[in-house]
């Protein structure tokens, strides 16, 4: 593959998806579940190479990506310094055994995150493959710490589809054909939503409701709450200031926990380490993951030594494990992230220019037809149009533009923005540009 630097400004070639695209896609629609990748006319394109803020297609087109993968490529694709510490890890230990014989690298990753905790000395970690399964340990946890297997949870809310974290995904056409497996044991409550769908204190009052009557579900005994504290797949939904601490109040003076599913929006994505930070609210747990890895698959469950002790010590055998476990290569390349993360200030960087960049967006956008909002918190920001899917045409339209961004929102009515926290100024007029133009073709402007 060649080493040559990547276009840092889109470049098509061949209008997408092209002829290379559709040969992948005819391979891949033999060998896989039809039910795993969208194979439409328009899309997808099939990615071979990364590079900063920039992804280049099998065709040889080059795209400006907003989305950063799904937010994993905080501090952008293929950085030096992550994809040095992988290499040099590869080539020392690939594969440990987590709970048996730990790689080296596992404590110090354990080290360097609990630096960054709220609890700092006093933070208790597990560390999982994905973060479904960091949402998984949170619920265990809580169960082991409480006794009491009931949860509340969020509608909007998405924390995974694993069986555990499915039960606590409000979408109903995720959890629909899986009911019969789903723990009963949920309640959803309202999360107070812009534009005056749902207000806080309409949502505080289920939420009363629901707490004071002690159980969840089907009679089942509260012992946790989870929230994101901005909804990401369910749109980019900012809760008003003020409301996250209420639900802190609220959850523990019902004797419950309360975990803070951070996946999407830790470690710099909001202009602070955790978004928890703006409102100064500590949860029991956190749930990270995505951008933790630097690329690679890794997530964590954490919370304070007294909470995270429900756990028994181990005798040998651990309660929850896997095979990968603290996994040498994805530690490596964490602690290369985290250190990016801390000495090129990309969380400061989030601070200063997702609230320029929002400004600009609405500045261009709200005077459209058809566009609602936009919102968000750091260079974590929504747009929220009117229109069953209207998200979704958005973006096939800006890939046409060779600009990435994925829809969001329970009707695909939102453009969901997560890129890489290191796009340049000239990046950033290109991806106005060609968004707004994008809104227009769709909206009709």
């Amino acid at each position: 593959m060649s080493t040559e630097s990547l276009p840092r400004l889109p470049r098509i070639v061949h209008p997408p998806p092209g002829p290379a695209t559709g040969g992948w896609a005819r391979r891949l629609r033999q060998v896989e579940s039809r039910n795993v990748t969208f194979l439409g006319p328009d899309f997808p394109v099939f990615w071979e190479r990364a590079q900063g803020a920039m992804v280049q297609d099998a065709d040889g087109n080059v795209y400006l990506d907003l989305t950063g993968a799904f937010g994993v490529a905080v501090a952008g694709h293929a950085h030096p310094r992550i994809t040095a510490a992988i290499a040099e890890q590869a080539g020392r230990l690939a594969h440990g055994m987590g709970d048996v014989h730990p790689p080296t690298r596992k404590v110090e990753l354990l080290e360097a995150l609990a630096r960054i905790l709220p609890w700092g000395g006093e933070s208790r970690i597990t560390l999982a493959n994905s973060g479904s399964e960091a949402v998984e340990v949170a619920l265990k946890t809580a169960l082991l710490a409480t006794g009491r297997p009931g949860v509340v949870a969020f509608q909007g809310g998405y924390h995974g589809l694993t069986v555990g974290s499915l039960a606590v995904t409000e979408r109903e056409d995720f959890r629909s054909p899986f009911r019969p497996r789903l723990y009963p044991g949920v309640t959803f409550v309202p999360f107070p939503a812009p534009a005056g769908k749902v207000d806080a204190e309409t949502a505080l009052r289920v939420l009363d409701g629901v707490l004071g009557g002690e159980t969840a579900g089907e009679g089942h005994p509260i012992g946790a709450v989870i929230v994101e504290p901005i909804q990401g797949r369910g749109g980019v939904q900012v809760p008003p200031p003020g409301f996250l601490a209420e639900v802190a109040r609220r959850t523990r003076a019902a004797g419950a926990l309360l975990i803070f599913d951070e996946i999407f929006t830790g470690l710099g994505r909001t202009g602070r380490t955790f978004a928890l930070e703006h409102e100064g609210v500590v949860p029991d747990l956190l749930c990270v993951g995505k951008a933790l890895g630097g690329g690679l698959p890794l997530s964590a469950c954490a919370g304070a030594r007294d909470v995270m002790d429900a756990w028994p010590s181990s005798t040998g055998e651990a309660l929850h494990t896997s095979t990968f476990l603290g996994h040498p290569l994805a530690c490596a390349s964490a602690l290369a992230f985290l250190g990016v993360l801390e000495e090129e200030g990309l969380t400061g960087w989030a601070a200063a220019t997702g609230p320029r960049f929002r400004a600009r967006l609405e500045g261009e956008l709200r005077p459209m037809p058809g566009v609602r909002e936009v919102r968000g918190r750091g260079m974590f920001l929504g747009i929220e149009l009117t229109g069953e899917a209207a998200g979704v045409r958005v973006a096939e339209a800006a890939l046409r533009r060779g600009l990435l961004v994925l829809p969001a929102g329970p009707r695909g009515e939102v453009v969901e923005l997560s890129p890489p926290l290191i796009l340049s100024e000239e990046q950033l007029d290109a991806a106005l540009h060609l968004l707004v133009e994008s809104v227009q073709e769709v909206m009709g402007a």
